[in-house]
């Protein structure tokens, strides 16, 4: 596969000491054998007597995300740094972490940091870009990753990823140039996928589906490609078949932004609103603050009864985004709920004005 959200079958840099503390030798012994329960034993033990030791701060680290647990291992890489400040490798295990974690702002946080470390470290620029494309930072991965391309111009990880955030940019001319590479090669998941992108920017669903049908037909594991396949089935209607896409594209990447709204929304439809509020939360660590998240909790609260707290999260948005009409019209709702008639009149009205607004915006047709 060529997008470096391979960054997600990345494992945490495992060090192996030269002549290392024979406690600590049974401990790396047992880690390259795969045998994390024991290792992670041996390192907290050898620890105990030893704890400013990077080496095995790092290894330790590495075995606790190896495992998932990645709360622990970043605890354990920040210890680690706390001693070795300067250590890229302990930086960038740190941000894998972060990144399997789901947390992309604080991985692209800790990238930029290694970054101005070790300025020419490919791996952590591609994963910083691979942070940012996941948050819908678009024209960050742009600018990040277009001089590199220029130097690399036959790395297919970079040119599909670079091309991917042109084509989110509705750049299609640009982004073909960059990913001209890719299709080169002929009948490929990757092709199709980013076809289809382009398809679902020109509002094309049905052209979209098709060509993401052929990709999922040549690799239904292609990271985001379940994501894009599951929008163009929710466009043209098939929710049922849509949630299971976007199920499919978390089993892969749990930390995918627009599946967990998306399914959030479906299930919300189907009123299963704890799991639904669970791939929203999920949602929000990818993207602090998004309002479309924030939106759809506060419609959830609603339908739960907890009408005060959906007040809250609707008048917190419209602080932000006073234009957003449908949080107007879901606000009304509940000042009405709340007994406060006046301030449903207001929102109201509020949605009547712009309403008219954007009426007045669109071009009008010839008579």
């Amino acid at each position: 596969m060529f997008r470096l959200a391979l960054a997600l079958g990345l494992a945490c840099f495992l060090v192996v000491a030269q002549q290392p503390d024979p406690a600590l030798e049974k401990a790396i012994t047992a880690h390259q054998a795969g045998d994390l329960d024991t290792a992670i034993a041996a390192y907290r033990e050898y620890l105990k007597s030893k704890p400013a030791d990077v080496t095995a701060l790092t290894n330790l680290g590495a075995a606790l995300s190896r495992q998932g647990r990645y709360d622990e291992a970043i605890q354990t890489y920040k210890a680690g740094l706390k001693r070795a400040p300067a250590n890229p490798g302990l930086s960038l295990n740190l941000a894998l972490a972060y990144y399997k974690q789901g947390n992309m702002p604080q991985a692209a946080k800790e990238l930029n940091a290694l970054l101005a470390l070790t300025p020419n470290n490919q791996q952590a620029i591609l994963l910083l870009g691979d942070s940012w494309l996941q948050m819908g930072e678009n024209e960050r991965v742009i600018k990040l990753l277009t001089p590199l391309q220029t130097q690399h111009p036959e790395d297919l990880a970079l040119d599909y990823m670079l091309g991917s955030a042109l084509l989110r940019e509705k750049r299609e001319y640009d982004g073909q140039k960059v990913l001209e590479p890719i299709f080169r090669r002929g009948d490929s998941a990757e092709s199709h996928l980013l076809l289809g992108t382009a398809k679902v920017n020109a509002a094309d669903f049905a052209g979209a589906l098709q060509e993401f049908t052929k990709a999922v037909s040549l690799n239904p594991n292609l990271p985001s490609l379940n994501e894009w396949y599951g929008q163009a089935l929710m466009a043209t209607g098939d929710t049922a078949a849509a949630a299971k896409a976007f199920q499919k594209e978390l089993e892969l990447n749990p930390a995918n932004f627009k599946s967990n709204l998306n399914l959030a929304v479906i299930l919300k439809q189907d009123s299963e609103y704890e799991k639904a509020l669970h791939h929203l939360d999920v949602a929000l660590r990818v993207r602090p603050g998004d309002l479309r998240v924030r939106y759809q909790q506060g419609t959830i609260f609603l339908a739960q009864g907890r009408v005060d707290d959906a007040r809250q999260e609707l008048e917190s948005i419209l602080k932000e985004a006073p234009q957003f009409t449908e949080a107007h019209v879901t606000l009304a709702t509940v000042y009405y709920r709340l007994k406060r008639k006046e301030d449903g009149d207001r929102e109201r009205s509020t949605v009547l004005k712009l309403t008219a607004e954007e009426q007045a915006r669109q071009p009008k047709g010839d008579k």
